[in-house]
Parts: C-alpha cells; sequence; structure tokens
C-alpha cells in the first residue's frame, strides 16, 4: 500500500490538515460518520468499523510517520475518529437497544460526548497520559482509545442520570 493512501487514512481524508484545531476537526468529522454507520446498520457496525479502523489507523499512522521527527503529528487525526466513535458507542448502543428509529438524532448525548472526548484528549488525565507518552503509533491510537473509553463512561453515567435509570 502507498504512502499517498496512509496519509489519506491519517489525516481521515485531509481533515488533519486544516490548519487550527486539526484533532477538533478530526472529531467533528467522525459524528457524522458515527451517525451514519448507526443508522445504516446499527450499533453492531459502529462497533465493527471502529475496530477495523483503529487496526487501519495503526497501520496509517505506522506508514505516515516511518520517516521520524514528530511521533504524534497534529495532521494524523484518524486516532480522533476512533476515540470519538468509542466515545458515542453508550448512544448507539442505547438507541439500538430501545428499538428507536435509526435517523433519531439524540443530539444533546452527541454533543456530550464529543465534548467530553475532546477534554479527556487534551486534558489528558491517566491513564491517557501514560498511553500518550508511549510514544509510536500503539502511542498515538491509544491514548485517544482511553480517552474515549473515559468519555464514554461519563456519557453512559448520564445517560442514566437523565433517563431516570439511576433513580429507579
Amino acid at each position: 500500500m502507498s504512502a499517498g493512501l496512509a496519509r489519506a487514512i491519517a489525516t481521515f481524508c485531509y481533515v488533519g490538515l486544516i490548519p487550527l484545531a486539526p484533532g477538533t476537526f478530526g472529531s467533528l468529522a467522525a459524528i457524522p460518520v458515527a451517525w451514519g454507520l448507526h443508522w445504516a446498520i446499527g450499533f453492531p457496525g459502529l462497533l465493527a468499523a471502529t475496530v477495523i479502523v483503529f487496526g487501519i489507523g495503526y497501520w496509517a499512522t505506522l506508514v505516515a510517520t516511518s520517516a521520524g521527527g514528530d511521533p504524534d503529528p497534529s495532521e494524523i487525526v484518524i486516532d480522533e475518529v476512533v476515540g470519538q466513535w468509542i466515545a458515542l458507542m453508550p448512544l448507539s448502543w442505547g438507541l439500538w437497544q430501545m428499538g428507536a428509529a435509526a435517523h433519531v438524532f439524540p443530539w444533546p448525548g452527541w454533543v456530550g460526548g464529543f465534548l467530553l472526548f475532546r477534554l479527556f484528549d487534551i486534558w489528558k488525565p491517566w491513564p491517557v497520559s501514560w498511553a500518550d507518552g508511549l510514544h509510536g503509533p500503539l502511542g498515538v491510537m491509544l491514548d485517544d482509545v482511553l480517552a474515549g473509553l473515559m468519555a464514554a463512561f461519563v456519557v453512559a453515567v448520564a445517560a442514566a442520570v437523565a433517563h431516570g435509570v439511576l433513580m429507579r
């Protein structure tokens, strides 16, 4: 596979080349794709796509950083895509479990998932900071996976509180 394909993947179709806040734009670009996956094939599709994109993103990051230099260049945003999708999984799962119409877009949860993921990705509390310190393709991908898991946990708790699940 070519370096050009790896760059296109690593930058999420060149979204990462936006000069201001590429990670935020990568996360934003991930949301309509996640919603489209949920709409088309439900939670299982989003979960499968996340696992596949993690693997492809690891490869693309490996190729994109193989020349040396910065081990985590800001234009690589495929890691933000994976982390953002993880942060949105509780919402997709909940909608799928409820049998909600596929076109339903519960925007407060999706906005919250976006904001929480960006918070944990930028703040980098432990273990996100630990993974970030690994450097290399695994560190690039893993810190966003962990930030996504942290955001997903908070999203799930917030949804449970908002829908009275924890009050029963």
